[in-house]
């Protein structure tokens, strides 16, 4: 039983079976974009009503002047056989995030610029980050795992339920979160953190900034690289994102030089 469930969880980590699996429950590309810009507009317009919409500031100017000069870029990797319509908003508020949403709609906050006083070069790797979530279709991949580790923890809970009493359950749950549900979750981002990288190097932006950037983040919130945190985040801690980034370095400054 529980090499049946290891069996399961490990296609979960596939990204195209993942993404299989999330077509045929019906998130497929088409619906998942048209619904993601829906909800984009909704965003926007809601957005304008409180007048949080950065629509002049410098801080608008500068994310919307990278995200023109690399849309163009990702749009040559666009593989999903769907046309992105690409768009860019900046929220006014201290949060420091950024995200995208199916289709290529990506959403920055002020405090993310503003907070870590960041360069274009650093913009640009968040946004290609960002990007790339979007253009290897990211969210597809997490619906379709979330959906094959319901069924394992489901099944697994049937079993442990008869052989370990009242504790079975709940260590299915928590096998499931850390031993599937999260890595896989940094696979993703980290998987993210390379193709952004290498996008913004494509469209002209240092990839070393990609590096100080997550020094920047490092220096902004100390608890990243606690190991606790680090087991019980959906992302990569940051001196393992700079360690990998740093890896990827040379290939970055080929395509970076090679423009």
């Amino acid at each position: 039983m529980y090499k049946k469930i290891a069996m399961t969880a490990g296609f979960a980590l596939s990204l195209s079976g993942c993404a299989t699996i999330a077509e045929f429950s019906g998130a497929d590309t088409a619906s998942l974009n048209m619904s993601a810009t829906q909800t984009y507009n909704q965003m926007l317009n809601e957005a304008k009503t409180k007048k949080v919409l950065d629509t002049t500031s410098a801080t608008y100017k500068k994310v919307n002047r990278v995200f023109l000069k690399m849309k163009n870029h990702a749009d040559e990797l666009n593989q999903t056989g769907h046309k992105f319509e690409w768009q860019v908003a900046v929220l006014k508020s201290n949060e420091i995030n950024a995200y995208v949403a199916p289709g290529g709609k990506v959403v920055f906050y002020t405090g993310i610029v503003e907070t870590l006083k960041l360069t274009d070069d650093e913009v640009a790797a968040i946004m290609g980050h960002e990007m790339v979530h979007a253009l290897e279709e990211h969210s597809k991949s997490k619906i379709g795992s979330q959906m094959i580790t319901d069924l394992a923890v489901n099944v697994g809970k049937q079993y442990a339920g008869a052989s370990l009493g009242g504790y079975g359950a709940l260590a299915i749950d928590m096998g499931s979160k850390f031993g599937v549900g999260l890595p896989y979750s940094r696979n993703l981002e980290s998987r993210a953190d390379k193709g952004g990288l290498m996008l913004m190097a494509k469209a002209g932006y240092n990839p070393e900034a990609a590096v100080t950037l997550w020094k920047k983040m490092n220096a902004n919130d100390s608890r990243g690289n606690n190991a606790i945190v680090k087991f019980m985040s959906t992302h990569p801690s940051n001196n393992d994102r700079i360690a990998a980034l740093q890896a990827m370095m040379p290939e970055a400054k080929k395509l970076y030089q090679a423009r």
